[in-house]
Order: structure tokens, then sequence, then C-alpha cells
């Protein structure tokens, strides 16, 4: 599949590559700007969802509510377009696309927040039991941005 797209990517790869770039920002900007998404923005979807959940008072839950579905939405937004910097980087440096552990946990992490999201949309369809989902899938996607963001430190480590 990367071999499919790659043709398509990289007429942009070489626009990018004509500007004053510094070749440790083509390297290394994806994951810094990313590591700061993930832990705080993702860090604090995931510190008010759990907020909303533990917290008896109805005044805090309201306000958990508030910064939960804000940043829940950011996260959602800034992992999706810094996954397609990712792919775009890799082009950029000559690397292979769509072939490491790294693309695909991200990959299926936007997915699982995509899927969380809409989960959300519909209210939980008024079940406690779809609204626990939610907390939990939220969680392991969470978890599994961590996992992402070691195993892109190692993909960048090995380039």
């Amino acid at each position: 599949m990367g071999e499919f797209i790659r043709p398509y990517l990289e007429p942009i790869a070489a626009w990018f590559n004509t500007l004053p770039i510094p070749e440790v920002v083509t390297h290394w900007g994806h994951p810094l700007m990313m590591g700061i998404v993930i832990v705080a923005v993702g860090g604090s979807a995931a510190v008010k969802g759990w907020q909303i959940r533990r917290s008896e008072d109805v005044s805090d839950k309201n306000e958990s509510a508030y910064w939960h579905k804000k940043a829940a939405l950011w996260l959602t937004t800034f992992i999706s377009l810094g996954w397609t910097g990712g792919v775009l980087s890799l082009v950029m440096q000559g690397e292979p696309i769509f072939e490491s552990p790294h693309f695909w946990t991200g990959t299926i992490a936007i997915g699982m927040l995509m899927a969380n999201g809409a989960l959300s949309i519909t209210k939980f369809l008024g079940r406690d039991s779809l609204r626990t989902v939610h907390a939990y899938v939220g969680s392991a996607a969470i978890a599994l941005l961590v996992v992402h963001a070691a195993l892109g430190i190692n993909l960048g480590l090995s380039f």
C-alpha cells in the first residue's frame, strides 16, 4: 500500500524539501510535537474524563465534561493531522511508509479515538455500559499512544 500512495506524496515531499527546513526538524519535529500533544492534550482529556466518572459534585462533573469534550476533540484532530505529517516526513526522508509498528499503532489509535468520539455523539445511547466502554477505550487509546511514542523514538533512531 505504501508504494501505491508514495507517488502522490513525493511531489509534496519534494516541495517541502526545497524549503530551508533543518534536517533535525524534518527528522524529529513530528515526534516532538506529537509527544507534546499526547502528554498535554491526551493527558488532559484522560484526567478530565475520569474526573467526570469519579466526582460526586455536579458542578465539577459539568466543568470536567466541558474540558474533556474540548481536549478529546483537539487530541483526535492533532493526532490525525500528525499522522499525515509523520507519513509525509517519512516520504521526505526516503524511508518506507506504512510498514512500521509505529504506523500501525498510530492508525489504530486514531480509529479508537474516532470510534470513541462517535460513541459520545450518540450520548452513549443512554446506557451506562456504553459510557463505561467509552472510558476504557479512551484510556486504552492513550496507553496505545504512549506505546506509539516509544515505537516512534525507536523508529527515529533507526535511520
